[in-house]
């Protein structure tokens, strides 16, 4: 793994106005992610998790502070270069795989290249061989509907890696799947970030997926900390996190 910086935030913060009260989800929070690094952040439902992800991937901006792409600063970008940075750079998944339910999976992968311009011979080739890497060759002329949960949730995987990305963000991306396809993905996950030499930062409540990555952050009281092994292992840090066989972690 190459250690150099790949994301560093430095003394972000981030407030909202609520019916004429502001609120604070964190301040001063700053972070590293090494270039290569799996990183899964965990923390209670309401912590800031998908806060903190949103505003990495350049989807919000912070009330103050820096975030760094290796030397670049997107927060000084204005809104059009920053919308060009997140098209050209970053992979995004979420929990809800929000695919286009007219098209097919093939279509769905293509589309974010023919929106940025690739000719149509390219995406189809790319869409092809991505699809092939998410194991869905035979399902790729299936409308999303025709899909099943883990499917579509493979189809969004392949989908975010289109543009080629450095850096692939994940808000829960096994969160609304049964526990023998969510570890499916998570394995597909681990193989496609080596396969594509990426930088990874998956928010999770899953602690069987956070523990295989390479380095777990707990997001508490505004801060990031690094849980214990014996926090881990009791399952005591995420109090709504799934079992891999089953159940929660209470």
């Amino acid at each position: 793994m190459n250690t150099g910086s790949a994301i560093r935030a430095e003394s972000v913060g981030k407030t909202y106005r609520s019916g004429g009260t502001d609120i604070h989800v964190f301040d001063n929070l700053s972070l590293e992610v090494r270039r290569g690094e799996r990183l899964a952040i965990i923390g209670e439902s309401g912590s800031g998790k998908s806060t903190l992800l949103h505003l990495l991937g350049g989807l919000d901006r912070p009330s103050h502070g820096r975030i760094f792409f290796d030397d670049r600063d997107i927060v000084a970008l204005s809104d059009r270069a920053l919308a060009d940075f997140r098209n050209q750079q970053l992979g995004f998944v979420w929990q809800n795989p929000s695919l286009l339910p007219e098209f097919t999976a093939f279509e769905n992968v293509m589309m974010p290249l023919l929106v940025r311009g690739v000719g149509r011979e390219e995406a189809s080739h790319t869409a092809a061989v991505l699809l092939r890497e998410v194991r869905l060759q035979t399902r790729q002329h299936h409308r999303a509907g025709e899909l099943s949960g883990g499917e579509q949730q493979r189809v969004a995987v392949a989908r975010a890696l289109a543009g080629s990305p450095r850096v692939l963000l994940a808000d829960e991306p096994t969160g609304s799947l049964d526990f023998r396809t969510g570890d499916m993905v998570i394995g597909l996950l681990a193989d496609l970030h080596e396969m594509h030499g990426l930088t990874s930062v998956f928010v999770t409540h899953n602690l069987s997926f956070a523990t295989r990555c390479d380095r777990v952050l707990e997001l508490r009281n505004g801060c990031l900390e690094a849980p214990s092994v014996m926090d881990l292992a009791a399952g005591v840090v995420v109090q709504d996190a799934t079992r891999l066989g089953g159940g929660t972690y209470v």
